[in-house]
């Protein structure tokens, strides 16, 4: 009985506290970086950073070091504060970053829930089938597969969609390791620069957008830079593809049943994001949290209509023959007869990902309470003028993850204008693609061809992604006149 009062009651102590908060006045920040809390806040960070930087070498998901690194920074912000007699801020600060992480998160949860049913639906699967049995040429391949990641990308996220566009290039690549290692490239590019004028793109385009700073259509502002970003590396690697033709299975396979429904439920939860957040000014994540919710409960028409299927510990689908026994349909363990679950879909979301973003969040937070991105934008944004400043952060990111980056360049607000602000998410979301580690997508393919595709293959044609790069920089400066 005790825990039946128990979530209630702490519900409405956190709603009276977040009520209190909010009628406070805004708490000013000390500049803390040169006490021994600065320093070892700042350690503690980049030593997690090593950690996530070495993931495929030590097998340990990026992650838990910066889990563990967040909430060491935050007890030292707190003892920071406390000994200036400032007991509230540390608390204030903390709370106002974890908002804004639940806000993103919710949001990622529900697109990434959206994709991985697509996925288990087998639509990506159709279209990569598709695409091996069509017997295009290599080099038709290396260009449709271009083309299609620099327009999913927008829609699906750049992750899924080079992973998805990976998988159709080592189909067809076979053991042609010259075409897998360039396509590989050519996806990478143009997911990354694909992302970069949809806020559903990236983690960054989507905290930008959510941040007010670029609305939904103002992103399309970026689209012929995008498009420069990729042509032009697109182009001059396409040289080292001879034309030949593919091997591959001449099988195609077929969506399962409610592929094109999701795919139209996606797009209307989308729309729905979109005017939640223009024409009533509220958080975009309502859309999408209600577009989950929906999806659910065709999730709950397709466990009644769906072939049962035995369970192996993932999501299998085989014909079986059909029962009525509901019981065999209950339980969790593995072997146990049951239809198709939605939540089984959600398990399927890329977790890791998702802590190792609440990690960013609060350790950039932690270091900006206590005066580290007020200096470094002083340093950055004050001495060397916004568009070299944006174009410089977009370098950076190509060694350090881009969200980390972008989280920090809100948190600076160096007071920009829309095109600035449209300049900063083009470097930050495309820098990436100079180094097979510098975005999710690169990193993800090393993975998926691993021995092929590699750092040192990617960093070959380094040069011609730094062209695009500098080109799509002064393509958005020769459009805005900035």
């Amino acid at each position: 009985m005790i825990g039946k009062h128990l979530l209630p009651t702490a519900f409405m102590a956190l709603l009276s506290s977040q009520a209190q908060a909010g009628v406070q006045e805004t708490p000013q920040l000390l500049d803390l970086t040169a006490s021994v809390y600065g320093y070892l806040a700042l350690l503690i960070f980049l030593l997690a950073y090593v950690f996530v930087v070495m993931e495929e070498r030590l097998a340990l998901r990026k992650s838990k070091p910066v889990i563990v690194a967040a909430g060491l920074i935050w007890v030292l912000v707190g003892l920071a504060y406390r000994q200036q007699g400032d007991q509230v801020t540390a608390g204030a600060e903390l709370r106002l970053y974890i908002l804004d992480y639940a806000e993103l998160f919710l949001f990622l949860l529900a697109a990434m829930t959206f994709v991985n049913m697509l996925e288990e639906r087998r639509v990506f699967e159709a279209l990569r089938t598709w695409l091996v049995s069509r017997g295009f040429s290599l080099r038709s391949i290396y260009w449709i597969t271009g083309v299609l990641t620099f327009c999913i990308s927008p829609i699906a996220d750049n992750l899924s969609t080079a992973l998805l566009m990976g998988a159709v290039v080592l189909a067809v690549g076979n053991h042609n390791y010259r075409f897998i290692s360039v396509g590989c490239i050519n996806v990478v590019v143009a997911a990354n620069a694909g992302g970069a004028f949809s806020p559903f793109g990236d983690i960054t385009t989507l905290m930008v957008w959510q941040q007010g700073h670029v609305s939904f259509t103002q992103f399309s502002y970026l689209l012929l830079p995008a498009l420069v970003n990729w042509l032009i590396p697109a182009a001059l690697m396409s040289l080292a593809i001879k034309n030949g033709r593919p091997a591959g299975s001449q099988r195609h396979q077929r969506m399962k049943k409610g592929g094109v429904t999701i795919m139209l439920m996606f797009l209307g939860t989308i729309i729905a994001s979109v005017l939640v957040h223009s024409m009533l000014h509220l958080p975009p994540v309502l859309g999408m949290m209600t577009g989950l919710g929906v999806l659910k409960l065709y999730g709950y028409y397709l466990s009644l209509h769906d072939p049962v299927f035995r369970e192996q510990g993932h999501i299998t689908h085989h014909h079986a023959e059909n029962t009525s026994n509901h019981s065999m349909l209950r339980g969790d363990h593995t072997g146990v007869v049951r239809r198709f679950d939605i939540f089984k879909v959600v398990e399927r979301a890329s977790w890791d990902t998702l802590m190792f973003f609440y990690g960013i969040v609060l350790c950039v937070g932690g270091l900006a309470t206590l005066g580290y991105l007020a200096d470094f934008s002083t340093l950055l944004y004050g001495s060397l003028g916004i568009p070299l400043a944006n174009s410089l952060i977009g370098l950076l990111s190509a060694l350090v993850d881009n969200i980390p980056i972008m989280f920090a360049v809100l948190s600076m607000d160096p007071g920009m204008t829309l095109d600035q602000w449209l300049l900063a998410t083009l470097t930050v979301g495309t820098g990436g693609s100079l180094l097979s580690i510098g975005s999710a997508a690169g990193v993800a393919l090393m993975g998926q061809a691993q021995g092929t595709y590699t750092f040192m293959s990617h960093l070959k044609w380094s040069w011609a992604i730094l062209l695009g790069y500098v080109a799509s920089i002064f393509c958005h400066l020769w459009l805005t006149g900035l």
